[in-house]
């Protein structure tokens, strides 16, 4: 699936729209820069979504705090059990290193869309 249809199959979805970033969210983007925020949202994935059964999932991702929270729950990426019904990603088992590239670019390109508007 391409992000172009990624981000029409999430438009479709009243509660995906309503993540916008906060001022706060913007301001700490641009202080620390997208490759920053590339490497948070990385990490967050290896460590929140990678392994087979994560721990707290369905409850590791929070609502705010970080820009990648919020672009994690803007795009079903904040749990296994959401990337499973949005993005048909198999529960139970490890993320694969493309699975977990796939879904930081996922992320970024929602913040890069977030922040253009």
């Amino acid at each position: 699936m391409t992000l172009v249809e990624a981000f029409a199959r999430l438009e479709k979805s009243s509660f995906r729209r309503r993540f916008r970033l906060s001022a706060a969210d913007v301001d700490y983007i641009k202080a620390k820069g997208l490759g920053t925020i590339r490497r948070h949202a990385e990490d967050f994935i290896r460590t929140r979504l990678a392994p087979a059964h994560p721990a707290n999932d369905g409850k590791q991702t929070p609502m705010r705090g970080h820009p990648v929270f919020v672009a994690q729950h803007a795009t079903a990426t904040c749990c296994r059990s959401c990337m499973n019904r949005w993005w048909h990603v198999t529960s139970g088992m490890p993320l694969t290193q493309s699975q977990q590239t796939k879904i930081a670019n996922l992320i970024m390109a929602w913040i890069a869309r977030a922040i253009a508007s």
